[in-house]
């Protein structure tokens, strides 16, 4: 099964984070079938479900990590054993990230913090320790999941809509500052996509037409949907493109 758009990614070393389920699984699949060699950033490494095999079996180098990327110390230890293994970085994709819900007054400090730390202060870890690589060798592409939810407001998702609207302006920041090193940072972002951590919302018949009757395309996304975004993104067909953040939303922000 084809995950990808079609881009060659051979002899290319891709860090996915978040990458033992959903988006992020197919992400380093994806890039895995275009030719890339694959470091995995794994919440807990001795739980990858299945996906360090399953890259093996494409016949590419795959490199476990674990990398709880709320922890800047697993974020340091995770880039020495990188660079001791490849030698380089070529891609990034920030996909790790949570949403816990809850009504704005019953948000906890520690809901708040984690929220923040995942989702913000990861991606901007993650990008730092890959930017040192990718200004070395002067080259790089960097892209970060933000989401719909970054550019609407979606009720008992407060935290998480704020850490995406701020991965959006993040992306800008990045993007100006590492331009000179012909580094591209870049992010898309998803409307409800079907994935292992959504299907429970989506069997949910109510809640799925909801969300449909605001999707002008009128369907609910798919990995794939995401993955050919990422792979446009990291690869040469955009070497003129960043700063920016794509809407992959079926026209959900349009109206």
């Amino acid at each position: 099964m084809q995950h990808s758009y079609q881009a060659d990614f051979t002899d290319k070393v891709a860090l996915i984070t978040g990458a033992a389920r959903g988006i992020g699984r197919e992400c380093a699949l994806a890039f895995a079938e275009a030719g890339a060699d694959i470091v995995l950033g794994l919440r807990d490494i001795h739980s990858d479900e299945g996906i360090v095999s399953e890259i093996k079996a494409l016949g590419r180098k795959v490199l476990p990590l674990q990398m709880n990327v709320s922890k800047i110390s697993e974020i340091k230890v995770a880039f020495e054993i990188l660079e001791k293994e490849f030698g380089k970085l070529d891609i990034l994709v920030n996909n790790a990230g949570i949403g816990p819900e809850n009504a704005i007054e019953d948000v906890t400090e520690e809901d708040f913090n984690y929220t923040v730390d995942v989702n913000l202060k990861g991606t901007f870890f993650v990008s730092q320790y890959a930017g040192k690589l990718m200004k070395k060798q002067k080259y790089g592409r960097i892209v970060n999941l933000s989401s719909q939810a970054g550019f609407i407001a979606l009720p008992t998702e407060s935290v998480y809509c704020m850490t995406k609207a701020g991965i959006a302006h993040l992306t800008k920041c990045f993007a100006v500052e590492w331009g000179k090193y012909n580094i591209t940072v870049n992010a898309v972002a998803p409307t409800f996509i079907k994935t292992p951590g959504t299907e429970k919302w989506l069997l949910n018949e109510e809640f799925k037409n909801s969300i449909l009757s605001k999707i002008v395309l009128g369907r609910v996304g798919v990995p794939k949907d995401v993955t050919s975004a990422v792979l446009f993104l990291s690869s040469e067909a955009s070497s003129l493109i960043t700063g920016t953040t794509l809407m992959i939303d079926g026209g959900w922000t349009a109206q």
